[in-house]
């Protein structure tokens, strides 16, 4: 599977990237080329050092908080990364690491519910992230063109891109968008591991999988049995949620299959998607939903709707797809994609919580706090050619100003100087706070 040509000197020489890499290149078109293939030899990779170093960086990239046992990733390099993953890669290799309870926490959502997280120790996910990156590429040979959601060099973007080309091209005019409850928490392990086995045989791995299946959830100062989900958070959720909900890729994309006969496509970005049809058969949601049930889980009547495009607007991924009329071209309409209504909200809730909570700080730190905020959103809603967000843009200009003014001018703290001033042109001028009216993505 691996380039034998290539020299032990020549592989001393790779980065731990490079060496990664040539081993999930091996392992995915060894997939790609035998369809039923089980992978048998995979548990001793996870125990070697530029594995755990790849797994390291990633892990901590991400960021994130501590979980059970309390260690952060600033912990972990006040200890030593090094000593960490030597004694790690010595639990693995002699098989005694034992994942432990899983931490639930709740962040509220843009409906004012609070949507579950799990969060596992940081050991837990440097292994589970070693785990991943060997058998991502295994599953992603199996994986079908429709689904977008944590696959590598594919984002939501891309599927957002995807959906306008489906629904701009004319032929697809109804779209069917569906909704999972409670998804993550409700894969039954039996069901997901069989999907699993059919390409992975190596016990040690298996047991692995398991074994984070079946971790307790702390939470209210008790640890709960889990008999069923994959704790969304953890770091091999989302690729065993993809493995699971690739069986309905499969049928909706396969040629022959019910749903392709009828021109029914499909867009998937986790456990979020759309069917799109010229008409959409009812016989094919009803296929669906049986497909589901026999998988286990249960679609949201409240949250899932059937709407024509040309008459109505459908949000997907937090963007709102819309026919709206052509100011320069009479009797025209074209296909406008915005940022969703909830989702500019949300950002505006997010602005106020830092300024109240950051009382007076001086410009530079109060930008620095400020720009990732702005940032990160607008570059999620700017695709070139794709999407519309500069009035949305301008309008959250409008709400800095107006925010800036009352932050500047708060009764309980003495008056900047900033309040007599236009504080938000002042900060973009010398500061270097972002614009949102001038801001374009680079990406």
């Amino acid at each position: 599977m691996i380039d034998k040509s290539l020299t032990n000197k020549r592989r001393s020489q790779m980065t731990s990237e490079e060496r990664l890499r040539l081993i999930q290149i091996g392992l995915y078109r060894k997939a790609k080329q035998d369809k039923t293939f089980r992978f048998y030899a995979l548990y001793d990779k996870l125990s070697l050092g530029y594995m755990l170093k790849e797994a390291w960086k990633r892990v901590k990239q991400n960021k994130g908080a501590a979980g059970y046992d309390g260690v952060s990733i600033a912990d972990v390099e006040k200890y030593g990364v090094d000593s960490y993953l030597s004694e790690i890669a010595a639990e693995v290799s002699q098989e005694t690491y034992r994942p432990q309870p899983v931490l639930r926490v709740y962040i509220p959502k843009a409906n004012g519910k609070l949507r579950p997280l799990g969060i596992p120790t940081v050991k837990d996910r440097v292994v589970q992230m070693c785990c991943k990156l060997v058998i991502e590429p295994i599953f992603e040979a199996d994986f079908q063109d429709c689904s977008y959601g944590f696959r590598p060099k594919r984002s939501a973007k891309d599927a957002v891109t995807r959906v306008k080309e489906h629904v701009a091209s004319g032929r697809l005019r109804q779209v069917y968008d569906a909704d999972l409850s409670g998804f993550f928490d409700n894969i039954p392990h039996d069901k997901l591991m069989f999907l699993v086995e059919q390409r992975i045989s190596d016990r040690r791995i298996l047991k692995l999988i398991r074994m984070w299946l079946k971790a307790p959830v702390f939470e209210d100062n008790k640890l709960t049995k889990s008999k069923k989900g994959t704790p969304q958070g953890g770091v091999i959720s989302p690729l065993l949620a993809n493995i699971y909900l690739n069986l309905i890729d499969k049928a909706v994309s396969r040629p022959d299959g019910h749903f392709h006969r009828y021109g029914v496509r499909m867009i998937r970005y986790a456990d979020d998607f759309i069917l799109l049809a010229k008409k959409m058969p009812a016989h094919c949601i009803d296929y669906l939903h049986s497909m589901l049930e026999r998988m286990e889980l249960e679609v949201n009547e409240d949250k899932t709707r059937l709407v024509n495009v040309e008459t109505e607007p459908f949000d997907f991924l937090g963007f709102t797809f819309r026919y709206d009329r052509d100011l320069f071209v009479k009797n025209k309409r074209y296909l406008n994609i915005i940022p969703r209504k909830k989702s500019a909200q949300t950002l505006r809730t997010k602005i106020k919580e830092y300024l109240n909570r950051n009382g007076h700080k001086n410009p530079i730190a109060l930008t620095k706090g400020l720009n990732p905020i702005l940032i990160g959103w607008m570059n999620y809603y700017s695709i070139p050619k794709v999407s519309y967000p500069q009035k949305e843009k301008r309008n959250l200009r409008w709400y800095m100003i107006d925010s800036l003014h009352r932050y500047y001018g708060r009764k309980s703290q003495r008056r900047s100087k900033l309040y007599r001033q236009n504080a938000f042109e002042v900060l973009t001028s010398k500061y270097g706070l972002v614009d949102p009216s001038k801001y374009s993505c680079a990406n």
